[in-house]
C-alpha cells in the first residue's frame, strides 16, 4: 500500500477513495471563482467526492505577453481564502517564484510547483520547507524516472508531503502525448500518483498566440488513467468554457463532470 498524502480533509493515495482536483485553470474574478467553487462543492458533497478546489492566482507561463494572467498575488489569495472559509474546501494553487511561497502557505492547504519550473531548484526547495503539501507537476520535457531527481529535492527538505502529477509529454509540433506507463513508473516513486486530463489534452501554442487544446479526448484519457491506476484525477472546468479566459479549448464543462465521475469512480472499484 502505498503512501497517504493529506490535504486538508482529503487524504490521497493508498486505499483512500479516488480523488478529485479541479477548479479554473485561472481566477477569473471574485464572483466567478466563488460561484463555481461553491458549484463544485455541492456536486462533491451530494456525490461524496473527496475534492481539492484549484485555481491559480497568476499565470505566469503565457504563449504572449498579451494574455490573461489572474488577478495577481494578493488579489488571488484573498479570493482564494475566501473559497476555503466560505466552504470549507482545501485549495491547491500553484507558485511561480520563491518569494510567493510563503505567502501563499499562509492561504492554499497544498502548493504546486508547475510543470515548466520543475528543475527550478531554489524553487523547489522552498516549496518542501513550506511545511505544506506539494504537487509535482512533471514536466512536459522530463520522462517519468527523471522526476525522481525532483523528488529527491522535496525530500531532502523532510517534506514528504508529496504529489506527482502526470500532464502529458511534448515533442514539439504544439501537442502532447500521454504514456499510461509514465504513471506506473511514476508510482514506483513511493508517492501518490495524479493524472492531469484536461492539461494532457493541450496543445501548446496551438492557437498562435494562445495554447489550443482537445477537450473531447479528455474523459477518455482520464478513464484510462484510473483504469491503469492512479490516485486523483487534475480537472479544469469552467461553467462555459467557451468564455473561460485561460484553457478554453481543454477544460471540462461543469456540467459534464458528475458523469464523467460516475464512470472514473466504476473503474477505479473494478480490482487490478
Amino acid at each position: 500500500m502505498g503512501r497517504t498524502v493529506q490535504i486538508g480533509t482529503v487524504k490521497i493515495g493508498g486505499k483512500n477513495p479516488l480523488a478529485l482536483i479541479a477548479g479554473p485553470c485561472v481566477i477569473e474574478g471574485r464572483k466567478q471563482t466563488l460561484d463555481l467553487a461553491g458549484r463544485l462543492v455541492r456536486l462533491a458533497r451530494r456525490h461524496e467526492i473527496p475534492l481539492v478546489f484549484k485555481a491559480s492566482y497568476d499565470k505566469a507561463n503565457r504563449s504572449a505577453h498579451t494574455s490573461y494572467r489572474g488577478p495577481g498575488l494578493a488579489r488571488g489569495l484573498d479570493i482564494l481564502a475566501e473559497v476555503r472559509a466560505a466552504y470549507g474546501v482545501p485549495v491547491l494553487t500553484d507558485v511561480h517564484a520563491e518569494s510567493e511561497v510563503p505567502l501563499a502557505a499562509r492561504v492554499a492547504d497544498a502548493l504546486q510547483l508547475p510543470a515548466f519550473l520543475c528543475r527550478q531548484t531554489d524553487l523547489v526547495l522552498a516549496l518542501g520547507q513550506s511545511g505544506k503539501a506539494v504537487n509535482l507537476k512533471k514536466g512536459q520535457f522530463l520522462a517519468p524516472w527523471d522526476v525522481s531527481n525532483v523528488v529527491a529535492k522535496v525530500e531532502s527538505t523532510g517534506n514528504r508531503n508529496i504529489l506527482i502529477t502526470e500532464r502529458g509529454t511534448c515533442f514539439g509540433y504544439n501537442n502532447l502525448v500521454s504514456d499510461m506507463r509514465s504513471l506506473l513508473v511514476l508510482r514506483e516513486l513511493g508517492y501518490p500518483v495524479v493524472f492531469d486530463a484536461t492539461h494532457s489534452v493541450q496543445l501548446p501554442g496551438g492557437a498562435g498566440a494562445r495554447s489550443g487544446g482537445e477537450a473531447r479526448w479528455a474523459p477518455a484519457l482520464a478513464r484510462a488513467a484510473v483504469a491503469v491506476g492512479c490516485d486523483a484525477v487534475f480537472i479544469e472546468t469552467h461553467i462555459d468554457p467557451r468564455r473561460a479566459l485561460s484553457d478554453k479549448d481543454n477544460a471540462i464543462p461543469l456540467a459534464k463532470l458528475k458523469h464523467l465521475w460516475t464512470r472514473l469512480r466504476q473503474i477505479d472499484a473494478i480490482p487490478q
